[in-house]
């Protein structure tokens, strides 16, 4: 897709995602009625001032106008992720998807060496955290209650509230972690 159709689609998703007239859009953003209809027929490349005065009029970010649909496929080679590293590298978090509005979730590889512990501040209202186990043996603590999980198990748990993450055995705990934003 080229990015005369990515910003035509992006457009027009936007604006009807808020229930906008096209005249109701020109007012918030001071671009006309006319050149509106133009962009999201496709029919005209709009200049970058022009693509600011729609991000800033409908508060959008410059990107979510021009971004192109992601193909199909993602491949994320383990070597291009950048690790955050928690209790002096006994908790290791690798962002695998970050965040994306339209998903609703990002995903994470964890590992947490012997000893490691991580303790996590409530995230937004109706987070969900959904987690398997691939090594080892931990603890994962919501609220007052404490799981202990196994290779292979498995936990789903709300989030909104405070949790923590502890290796309670002799072995490297090897987690995915999905993280839910519930609208």
């Amino acid at each position: 897709m080229d990015v005369t159709s990515a910003i035509a689609k992006n457009m027009k998703q936007l604006r009807e995602k808020r229930k906008l007239s096209l005249d109701a859009a020109a007012s918030l953003t001071g671009v006309s009625r006319s050149m509106l209809a133009q962009i999201e027929k496709g029919d005209v490349n709009p200049t970058i001032s022009v693509l600011w005065k729609i991000a800033n009029g409908l508060k959008v970010s410059f990107s979510s106008l021009v971004e192109r649909e992601a193909s199909a496929t993602s491949v994320i080679p383990n070597e291009t992720i950048t690790p955050l590293v928690e209790d002096e590298g006994r908790y290791i978090n690798y962002p695998i998807f970050p965040f994306d509005e339209k998903k609703l979730f990002e995903s994470y590889r964890i590992v947490i060496k012997p000893k490691g512990f991580l303790s996590a501040s409530p995230h937004l209202e109706g987070t969900e955290e959904y987690l398997t186990v691939f090594a080892g043996e931990v603890e994962i603590g919501t609220g007052e209650e404490a799981y202990l999980l196994k290779t292979g198990d498995s936990i789903r748990f709300k989030a909104d509230t405070e949790h923590h993450y502890k290796n309670i055995g002799a072995e490297t705990v090897q987690l995915n972690m999905l993280i839910y934003y519930n609208k």
